[in-house]
């Protein structure tokens, strides 16, 4: 077994006297793609939001390739590769489609944002306008390169977050909730593009309600509720598992 990219380590969060995460445990393989579901209220996104570094843990721990990473700043996290999207899509909507990625190209070049955008370090511009397009290509949106993000039907403008987040190299992409508010087509075309920066030799780990996504796409589901880890294993295990059965009522489960 390869050392896991990500490890979450008898973690805990309270907010007061509410344990939002109680002693959470688990470990995500690299080049995987890794979900965390549960009923409303069990902790899934305070759990994304402490690992990556909007929260640092009120005990335990986060290690990311090997190396406690407990409270790191989302920046130098982004820095080192672990990068997260979010629920809602969070694009400057008044820019092009095209230079929304070249913002996001600067986590992974060595000049500032700033010489990069104002044009004053050509060769990293030119780098970053090319990685840019062929990001645009690899998401499928070339054609749209020039209309504002603005302009974009919502399954578009997820794939562009997407691509602005593939834009800063990561080794592991934090994704949450990708398909919320997507119809059936949307859907499937958001899993394929999942499925293709996991070719890429990303690893993914994703938070997301829609229960069809999840067991189509996940080599590994953990199962929180209440704060905690309730079950963990293959969708087949996860989706016949009474517990989580239980945990869902029986219906979002089945219906997968």
């Amino acid at each position: 077994m390869s050392q896991p990219i990500l490890e979450v380590c008898d973690l805990c969060r309270s907010f007061g006297g509410l344990k939002a995460v109680h002693n959470l445990n688990f470990a995500v393989e690299p080049q995987t793609i890794h979900g965390l579901i549960g009923p409303n209220g069990a902790g899934k996104t305070t759990t994304f939001n402490v690992i990556s570094g909007f929260y640092a843990p009120s005990s335990g721990k986060v290690v990311y390739q090997g190396r406690d990473v407990s409270g790191m700043k989302t920046s130098k996290l982004a820095e080192i590769g672990l990068i997260r999207t979010f629920q809602g899509t969070t694009l400057f909507q008044e820019f092009s489609v095209i230079d929304n990625v070249r913002i996001g190209c600067h986590n992974s070049a060595r000049s500032g944002f700033f010489s990069r955008i104002t044009g004053m370090d050509r060769a990293v511009e030119t780098a970053a306008l090319d990685k840019a397009h062929e990001l645009l290509a690899f998401f499928g949106l070339s054609e749209i390169a020039n209309e504002p993000a603005a302009s974009l039907p919502h399954g578009h403008q997820r794939a562009l977050g997407m691509a602005v987040a593939l834009a800063a190299d990561p080794k592991i992409i934090l994704l949450d909730e990708p398909f919320t508010g997507m119809n059936p087509d949307e859907t499937a075309r958001m899993m394929e593009l999942v499925r293709d920066v996991r070719r890429r030799g990303i690893t993914v780990m994703l938070v997301e309600h829609d229960m069809k996504a999840v067991m189509g796409l996940c080599d590994v589901i953990t199962v929180m509720n209440f704060g905690s880890r309730l079950v963990e294993g293959t969708p087949d295990a996860v989706r016949n598992d009474p517990k989580v059965i239980e945990a869902y009522l029986g219906r979002a489960i089945d219906a997968a």
